[in-house]
């Protein structure tokens, strides 16, 4: 039986890397990939998936309004083995539940990589729905840079402070958000800390 899976990690955690890796596989041994992303995520161009240690491969982008279910049935169903989901935090709870239909229906295994938690360390919407739908859940685990297990997805701001206001999603890379175990957030936070983000000198 097909199962629906959720593979959740901080930032950093290589899970684009992980993603694009199992894509890899499954297409090794002659499975048919259907890889999606959510509008959301146009880092790296509309039709682009691409990790920070330099894979990449072609995506199918996903608005918010678009019924992943009624896509299946439109152009993939029978011509796909597995679908595969990155940042798949930025979902509609709706889009989730098509996607659950899509196992429980078809007997297609959907693999959604993702964030759990925002900076502020609220479930996104559709990390909520996958903690509540799916069949295995599964943390890809990084470091704090203390050493310990990172949690929390800090939002810095260019003083390198933590942010702890604001929109849920503002889209960056190394460049705005780091990975930060709770004890070290906190402090951060308290101490009012400059943050040194990974690939700066200075």
């Amino acid at each position: 039986m097909a199962k629906l899976y959720f593979k959740y990690g901080a930032m950093g955690s290589s899970k684009t890397a992980q993603a694009l890796i199992t894509k890899y596989n499954y297409e090794e041994n002659d499975l048919k990939v259907w890889l999606i992303k959510p509008s959301a995520d146009v880092r790296d161009g509309a039709s682009i998936l691409r990790s920070r240690i330099g894979l990449e491969a072609e995506v199918e982008v996903i608005p918010p309004e678009t019924d992943i279910m009624e896509r299946f049935l439109d152009g993939k169903s029978g011509t796909c083995d597995v679908i595969i989901v990155d940042e798949c935090q930025f979902l509609t709870e709706a889009q989730i539940d098509q996607l659950r239909a899509i196992v429980d229906e078809h007997n297609i295994p959907v693999m959604c990589f993702g964030l759990r938690t925002d900076f502020q360390t609220k479930l996104f919407p559709g990390s909520l729905r996958l903690m509540e739908v799916a069949d295995t859940i599964q943390e890809i685990k990084t470091i704090c840079d203390c050493g310990a297990k990172a949690t929390v997805n800090a939002r810095i701001d260019g003083e390198g402070h933590i942010v702890t206001h604001g929109a849920q999603v503002v889209l960056g890379g190394n460049d705005s958000y780091i990975a930060m175990c709770h004890k070290c957030y906190v402090r951060g936070i308290r101490e009012h800390k400059v943050i040194k983000l990974h690939g700066q000198n200075h």
